[in-house]
């Protein structure tokens, strides 16, 4: 058996080495597109009964990254690096035990009111009813039948509502308990950690261009999540604190509590504020006494949120974060359908970090290897002009 080079055997001219080589490169592409699909039509299922595991995994992980900037402005104050951790993390802690308890608390408090409140919001919806009495029978029986049900007041007792974070675990199943406490230490871990973990990849790379290619992607994910996990999060203060203030004015009870939840769902592009505003239409239903002074609080709020969407967002956040609404759209969809409330909460990080890895890495030529006999890499052709021969 001859020799050969590169899988070519010797003594081929050149025009067939090229074809053989071709051909072995169609190959391993093959295999490569084939593992590719298989694993992508997996990996939905595997993340979505995996999500005790992967949840907290990720969740943590995107927190640690957004809170890499902090970290880094702790050390260039020749803060310890385990110190900085920590600090952190009681930042992360402290922010997310006052937005449970200007959240969670007042509404356990406002909608465990909801039982007593069903005969005002039946007589809200009363015109409505009638309005749309006409309708097929079975949609009319339905609908006497919700307006003729008695109103009962709740036969269980009354439940405190968790007043923090500690107070929230202790009620809680074993298992929330320790996929907190795993989140917790793996952003703890992950800050720790970080500035090694970053010397250690780049630095082990082979080649000064290699290096520089990952020093560049892992500055790119940890700026574009930090930057806007960041901004939106002031965008969403502002919201929220907007909104609370308003519908203080308007009469409506708990306005922190409205204000804290448009803000944490305007975090999910499109359905988030629609949320917000069935929401918002709810409490008006269960506080006032009209249907159409209802109707103004969830009024309100969505044409602060078109504002903010279509004005003030775009003009603070630039072209720099400006995403593919489809992929916003698609992205919605996926981590909403694999991990629920939390995944779509999660789902434009995630893009941002899936968009920057592949911007980096290099988008396949999927269409050339399928239709035009090329390879899942596309080839980068020397555009360099032809040097001028001389006289």
């Amino acid at each position: 058996m001859g020799d050969s080079i590169l899988g070519v055997p010797s003594g081929v001219d050149a025009e067939d080495a090229v074809r053989i080589a071709m051909r072995r490169d169609r190959l391993l592409a093959a295999l490569t597109l084939t593992a590719g699909v298989g694993l992508v039509l997996a990996l939905p299922f595997a993340l979505k009964e995996g999500a005790e595991f992967f949840l907290p995994l990720t969740t943590a992980l995107v927190i640690a990254v957004a809170l890499v900037p902090v970290l880094e402005w702790l050390e260039r104050r020749r803060v310890p690096s385990p110190l900085a951790s920590i600090l952190c993390v009681l930042i992360f802690l402290i922010v997310a035990n006052v937005a449970l308890a200007a959240i969670v608390v007042p509404a356990t408090d406002f909608f465990r009111l909801l039982p007593s409140r069903l005969g005002r919001i039946q007589d809200n919806l009363a015109p409505l009813l009638d309005l749309y009495s006409n309708l097929e029978r079975y949609v009319n029986r339905a609908l006497r039948q919700v307006a003729s049900t008695p109103v009962r007041s709740p036969s269980t007792p009354a439940v405190a509502p968790p007043s923090s974070i500690l107070e929230l675990a202790a009620t809680s199943a074993p298992t929330v308990i320790v996929q907190f406490l795993f989140g917790v230490l793996v952003v703890f871990f992950f800050l720790s950690g970080w500035t090694r973990m970053r010397q250690q990849t780049i630095t082990g790379r082979t080649s000064f261009d290699g290096a520089m290619a990952t020093a560049r992607v892992i500055q790119d994910v940890v700026d574009d999540v930090s930057a806007y996990l960041g901004t939106i999060t002031i965008i969403n203060l502002a919201l929220g604190g907007a909104v609370a203030g308003v519908l203080a004015l308007y009469g409506m009870p708990y306005p922190l509590m409205w204000g804290g939840i448009v803000a944490l769902l305007n975090y999910i592009p499109y359905f988030g504020p629609v949320i917000g505003a069935i929401l918002l239409a709810l409490g008006g239903l269960m506080t006032f006494g009209d249907i159409w002074t209802a109707l103004v609080p969830p009024a309100i709020m969505y044409g602060m949120h078109l504002v903010e969407a279509n004005a003030i967002t775009p003009f603070v956040v630039g072209h720099r974060l400006t995403i593919n609404p489809i992929l916003i759209l698609i992205s919605l969809s996926f981590w909403g359908w694999v991990w629920g409330t939390i995944g779509a909460l999660l789902a434009v990080p995630l893009l941002i970090i899936i968009q920057t890895v592949i911007k980096a890495a290099g988008k396949p030529d999927i269409a050339g290897f399928l239709f035009e006999h090329g390879t899942l890499v596309q080839q980068q052709q020397d555009r360099r002009k032809p040097a001028a021969k001389e006289p």
